[in-house]
């Protein structure tokens, strides 16, 4: 569809979007009828999707819509305006679609990676535990109740001594005895 710049056909088009440029409906369904179905192909071809090609083409006629009074006869037909337009707003829609791809698979590459991270973590984390667990049982049962209200109950000093009706001073003793011989087992045992 090559159109030269003294065609009529490129001159009716021009009054429209002159029209177009001063707010004239009527002229932007007139144009729209005239170009849609090519720049829906040049669309397509590029998006390979229809539904996004009717989002390009939209956009496109969106943008010539808001765009009418920038356009200048003396550089470009308005039917290569337009191609101009579409293929640009098909152009930038291409280009999100990769930078979501792209950012799927980073997201999908770090989840594989953590995974693999974890599971390769796991057997000695596991050993850690069994080691801190019998650590745990070696150690005074005052201290050890409070050592687990503090560490896996998550209570404060002063919480644990209202549960177990104890001074405070003495929970604090039995947490810092309880942790150094945890130290002293655990430094043992590794």
């Amino acid at each position: 569809m090559t159109r030269l710049a003294d065609d009529p056909e490129t001159k009716f088009e021009q009054n429209l979007i002159s029209r177009i440029a001063d707010g004239d409906e009527s002229a932007f369904t007139a144009l729209y009828q005239r170009l849609s179905s090519s720049l829906f192909g040049l669309a397509y071809r590029m998006m390979n999707d229809a539904k996004e090609a009717e989002d390009v083409l939209q956009e496109g006629f969106t943008y010539v819509w808001r765009k009418a009074g920038s356009y200048d006869p003396t550089r470009s037909t308005p039917f290569a305006w337009m191609v101009m337009i579409v293929r640009n707003k098909a152009i930038d829609r291409l280009r999100v679609r990769q930078r979501g791809e792209r950012l799927r698979e980073k997201a999908e590459q770090t989840v594989i990676q953590e995974t693999d991270e974890f599971s390769a973590e796991e057997p000695v984390l596991r050993e850690r535990s069994t080691i801190v667990r019998s650590a745990l049982q070696q150690i005074p049962s005052e201290q050890r109740e409070a050592l687990e209200l503090a560490f896996f109950g998550g209570l404060t000093h002063e919480q644990i001594a209202d549960r177990l009706t104890t001074p405070l001073g003495t929970i604090k003793a039995r947490i810092r005895r309880g942790l150094l011989k945890l130290r002293d087992f655990l430094h043992e045992e590794i």
